[in-house]
């Protein structure tokens, strides 16, 4: 199933486009700008996780930028290059640069590092370019060899021009800086290709220079899927979902990670981190198979519900606490809740660092499992294809009949992603009444996630009806959890 795609010069909102993996997940429908702002307060409301934004192209995004550097050069009357310094050092707040202009203009300027705060050392000079002496490479040269920045520091053009590729070779260019020792003057733009000789050089400096401009412009960012060009653009720095248009991939528009709701950026980053330290012992700890709690035979699991049963005994139990299916429903809040210790504090360190351990362990082999459960749920949806196939070649059903298997699919692997990203969460909550009503939301979203898999991996026998009503009930929990929860 793929989405409509949209075209890299139209506005986005976050539920509009789908990429490779998430396609399937969200709905697609391109937004022209041209939204109703009744619907668009609306559709706000409904879903937490909506935003509005574009995906730009590279012309699209210097057409943007040098509409802002024009706006600074003629009300302000100075050269682009300093403009683009003034917007650089200031997030390109137009208004912030204006009145800050025509407040002080010496501050402003001190404060981008176009001049310095105090005189040059007048001997600096003095002691070279009375014989027209470059003090780096101390040769001589005619004066008109000789550049000088705002500074007064004043060196050879070919020392400039060998200093300056050897900065872009290391990947810097808005920051290239003065060659005297602690001067922290930047050289400006049009200085740096008046004294650049190497077409290459000078071509890789405004590539580096453009990435630059996008990084320190709030608005912007690039999109992080491999050899994308394309720029997302949305007026607020918020941690929503957005999807680029081109190569479909989705991230958090404030940090441009995986998106990662209901886990705020800083938090998302702690985990990741923390599980890069110690998912060798998780690994080691947590096996991929387990024992029936009955029977004891031993279960490898080979689908993404958390529902199993034993195909020795036909006892139904939990992936997660082994536990009996049957009065599982009233436990799911135990299952997925982590009980601490009330005593711990006045217990060892060592005994400290083990709970720790056992503690991550829990929330960390949870968040695993549902991102196995993800991939295998994506075998579970080509199987069903298959299947689907096959009926509608032998005349049983047309396409549009088994069109809601998809939807099921679709929403079942929106609502895992969401639930894979509430155990972040939890694990950095403190406990409270807060962390308590978190952890109830989670369980019942838990629960009806495990209902929806394990009618979809029974398809053929599931009600349509039936499945339609689960499939209702996943969503609504999703987003009362997102709602209360997640912060933008």
């Amino acid at each position: 199933m793929s989405g409509a795609e949209c075209e890299s010069d139209m506005d986005c909102s976050g539920s509009d486009c789908g990429d490779a993996g998430y396609e399937d997940y969200y709905s697609t429908q391109p937004w022209d700008g041209e939204i109703d702002n009744d619907i668009n307060f609306d559709k706000q409301k409904q879903d937490p996780e909506y935003a509005v934004y574009e995906c730009l192209r590279v012309d699209e995004v210097e057409r943007l930028l040098n509409e802002n550097v024009e706006f600074l050069t003629t009300n302000l009357q100075i050269t682009p290059s300093l403009a683009k310094l003034f917007l650089h050092a200031h997030e390109w707040d137009l208004q912030d640069i204006l009145l800050k202009y025509q407040d002080n203009t010496s501050n402003i300027m001190i404060d981008s590092k176009i001049i310095l705060s105090h005189s040059v050392d007048p001997l600096f000079n003095m002691k070279f370019l009375k014989g027209n002496l470059c003090s780096v490479c101390f040769l001589t040269f005619p004066t008109e060899r000789f550049s000088t920045l705002n500074c007064g520091h004043s060196f050879c053009n070919d020392c400039w021009c060998a200093y300056f590729e050897t900065q872009i070779l290391q990947g810097v260019s808005t920051g290239i800086r003065c060659m005297a020792n602690s001067c922290s003057i930047l050289a400006p733009e049009d200085f740096v290709l008046s004294l650049l000789i190497k077409p290459i050089m000078r071509e890789r400096y405004q590539q580096f220079v453009f990435r630059d401009y996008v990084k320190s412009h709030p608005q912007l960012r690039f999109c992080p899927g491999p050899n994308c060009q394309i720029v997302i653009r949305s007026k607020e720095l918020r941690s929503k979902r957005v999807i680029c248009s081109i190569c479909k991939t989705v991230f958090c528009f404030r940090c441009g990670m995986d998106y990662h709701a209901p886990t705020d950026c800083d938090t998302i980053k702690k985990w990741l981190t923390k599980c890069a330290d110690d998912s060798e012992t998780a690994n080691y700890i947590s096996a991929h198979t387990k024992d029936c709690p009955k029977c004891h035979i031993c279960i490898e699991k080979n689908g993404g519900c958390n529902h199993m049963q034993c195909y020795n005994c036909k006892h139904d139990f939990c992936w997660m606490c082994l536990g009996d299916w049957k009065t599982h429903g009233s436990e799911y809040y135990e299952c997925s809740r982590y009980k601490e210790n009330p005593n711990i504090a006045h217990e060892s360190v060592h005994a400290q660092a083990r709970e720790a351990l056992k503690k991550y362990l829990h929330y960390y082999e949870r968040w695993e499992n549902h991102s196995k459960s993800l991939k295998l749920e994506e075998q579970t949806l080509e199987e069903i294809k298959l299947r689907i196939q096959k009926k509608v070649m032998n005349a049983s059903g047309t396409w549009i009949d088994w069109q809601h298997l998809f939807e099921a699919a679709s929403l079942l692997a929106r609502c895992r992603y969401t639930l894979q990203y509430t155990y972040p969460y939890a694990y950095y909550m403190e406990a409270g009444p807060r962390k308590e009503l978190f952890e109830y939301q989670q369980a019942q979203l838990e629960a009806e996630i495990e209902n929806l898999s394990w009618k979809i991996e029974r398809a053929e026998t599931t009600d349509r009806g039936d499945l339609e009503n689960q499939m209702d009930i996943a969503e609504k929990r999703r987003i009362t959890l997102l709602k209360d929860f997640l912060e933008v």
